[in-house]
């Protein structure tokens, strides 16, 4: 990997068959750093890999929280929510390269919003709801965002954190965010008419579609993570389709010898990278093990 990269990076691709359409002879056209282009005459989708292994046998997701919630969602279940999220992104003028940002725990939702989002091409981004007004927007403002995806609140060691005051507070400091979709995870009731821009998840989910994803040049940027603003404003990191396609296949099949018939879990919240790996899980056809609270809380035995 070190000796020979670029014979290295394409026996991965070839091994795992990975989906990357057109010529891949070319497999690195310029090494310099920052700048290195790598497979430029391929097209690919990190979603295109994941419903490659959709099954009957066992879920895509697992799910529990420290209130008690459980869900566990099909293959198949969770490639019609992807499909239904990204037709109304599609309906209301999303499109490729454009920024579908959340404010989101790690809930089912949260995957079925990035997939839905890097299907149609548009750039994703995430924050965790027991981030601050400030560290949101410092982040966000950078990258102007055109849909916000979030919850009301979220619950952190027996203890219910109402949101919706600093959902408020974002629209009004986001100028770019033309729509609200609101999923109702502390409060059942919780009603996105409140806001001016806002769209209730169910009704996002209500029209039936079939998945469709839009290949991308290899490059084309998946997601935008952060540095931790220690020195400054947060950094923002560009990761593209292709690049992060080939590194999370190695990632999970070769470091973590995961396969299909596992499960995964990473523990984290959704405002560190080890979500974006977490759901690398999806890639080799394992089962995402997601747990969303304190892990400590009641006791250790959680």
């Amino acid at each position: 990997s070190v000796a020979e990269s670029e014979a290295f990076w394409a026996a991965v691709v070839e091994h795992f068959d990975l989906p990357l359409e057109g010529q891949r002879t070319l497999v690195l056209a310029d090494r310099s750093m920052p700048g290195a282009r790598w497979f430029p005459g391929t097209q690919t989708n990190y979603v295109s890999q994941i419903f490659r292994h959709s099954t009957e046998a066992r879920p895509a997701v697992v799910f529990r929280n420290e209130a008690g919630d459980r869900d566990e969602v099909s293959w198949r279940r969770l490639e019609c929510e992807v499909a239904s999220l990204a037709q109304w992104l599609r309906d209301r003028g999303v499109k490729s390269g454009d920024r579908v940002v959340a404010y989101m725990p790690n809930i089912p939702q949260t995957v079925v919003a990035f997939l839905a989002a890097a299907s149609v091409g548009a750039v994703w981004s995430l924050c965790s709801p027991e981030m601050g007004l400030t560290a949101v927007l410092d982040r966000y403002r950078q990258i102007e965002p055109k849909v916000l995806i979030a919850v009301d609140g979220y619950w952190w060691s027996g203890k219910a954190y109402d949101r919706r005051d600093v959902l408020w507070r974002m629209l009004d400091e986001l100028p770019s965010i033309e729509h609200l979709l609101l999923v109702p995870y502390l409060d059942a009731a919780a009603d996105a008419a409140q806001w001016p821009k806002g769209v209730a998840w169910r009704d996002a989910l209500q029209r039936e579609a079939t998945l469709q994803i839009d290949l991308q040049p290899f490059d084309h940027p998946l997601w935008v993570v952060y540095s931790s603003g220690t020195t400054g404003l947060p950094k923002p990191i560009v990761h593209g389709h292709g690049g992060i396609l080939i590194e999370h296949v190695k990632t999970m099949a070769l470091h973590n010898d995961v396969v299909a018939t596992d499960r995964f879990h990473w523990f984290t919240t959704s405002g560190w990278v080890m979500w974006n790996l977490n759901v690398a899980a999806l890639l080799v056809g394992a089962t995402m093990c997601i747990y969303d609270g304190n892990p400590a809380w009641p006791d250790y035995s959680t």
